[in-house]
C-alpha cells in the first residue's frame, strides 16, 4: 500500500468531502421539504392530491435514482432546464430521497394512536390544532430514527453525481486512479471519509432522538 501517495492526495480528497458534506446537506433539505409535502398530499381529504402524491412515491421508488439524474442534467436541456451538474445533483438526490421520506413520515404519522386524535377532537380541538399540538409532536419522536436511515442512504448516494462529473469523493477518486492507476488506496480514503461523514450524522440523529424523548 502506498501509503506515501495516500498522504500526498488527501488534502484534495479532503476538499471533495466538503463538497459531498454541502451536497448531503442541501439534498437533506430538499428531501425533507419533497417528504413533507408527499405525506401531506398522501394523507389528503382531497383524492386528486393522495393521487398525485402516490404517483410521485411510485415514480421516484420505482426508477433508479441515476436515470433520474441522467433524465435531470441531459435531458433537461431539451425542454428548458439547464442546470449545472451540482443542482442537477442535488435537485436530482432530493426529489428522489424526498419520495422515501414521504412514506417515512406518513407511516409515522398514521401510527399514531387514533385514540388520541378522537380524545382531542371531544376537548374541543379543532382538526388542525389536534393534528399539531397530539399527532405531530408525537410522530416527530417517532420519524427521527428512520428519517436518520434515509439521510445515511442519501450520504451514500451522493456517489452517483460522480456520473455526471460533480467533484465528489467518489468523481475524485476516480480521477486519481486514472492517473495513479492504485485503485485501493484512492477508493480507501473515499470510503474512509465516507464512514466519518456517516458516523457523524448518525452521532446527531441518535442525540436529537435521545432529545425528542426526553420532551
Amino acid at each position: 500500500m502506498d501509503t506515501e501517495l495516500m498522504l500526498k492526495v488527501y488534502p484534495f480528497f479532503l476538499k471533495a468531502a466538503l463538497v459531498t458534506v454541502e451536497l448531503s446537506i442541501l439534498t437533506g433539505i430538499l428531501g425533507l421539504s419533497c417528504g413533507a409535502l408527499g405525506a401531506a398530499a398522501r394523507l389528503s381529504r382531497f383524492r386528486f392530491l393522495r393521487f398525485l402524491g402516490a404517483a410521485y412515491v411510485s415514480v421516484f421508488r420505482g426508477t433508479p435514482a441515476l436515470i433520474q439524474l441522467f433524465i435531470l442534467y441531459f435531458g433537461g436541456p431539451q425542454i428548458g432546464i439547464q442546470l449545472d451538474a451540482f443542482q442537477a445533483g442535488v435537485i436530482g438526490l432530493g426529489v428522489n430521497i424526498g419520495a422515501y421520506m414521504t412514506e417515512t413520515m406518513r407511516g409515522a404519522i398514521i401510527s399514531v394512536d387514533k385514540g388520541q386524535r378522537e380524545a382531542a377532537r371531544t376537548l374541543g380541538l379543532s382538526q388542525f390544532q389536534t393534528f399539531r399540538k397530539v399527532t405531530l409532536p408525537q410522530a416527530m419522536r417517532l420519524m427521527i430514527r428512520p428519517l436518520g436511515v434515509n439521510i445515511n442512504a442519501l450520504i451514500k448516494g451522493t456517489a452517483l453525481v460522480a456520473a455526471i462529473s460533480v467533484v465528489e469523493l467518489t468523481y475524485t477518486a476516480q480521477r486519481y486512479i486514472g492517473s495513479t492507476y492504485k485503485p485501493f488506496e484512492m477508493f480507501l480514503i473515499a470510503g474512509v471519509l465516507y464512514m466519518i461523514i456517516i458516523y457523524g450524522t448518525g452521532r446527531a440523529v441518535a442525540w436529537l432522538d435521545r432529545r425528542a424523548r426526553i420532551v
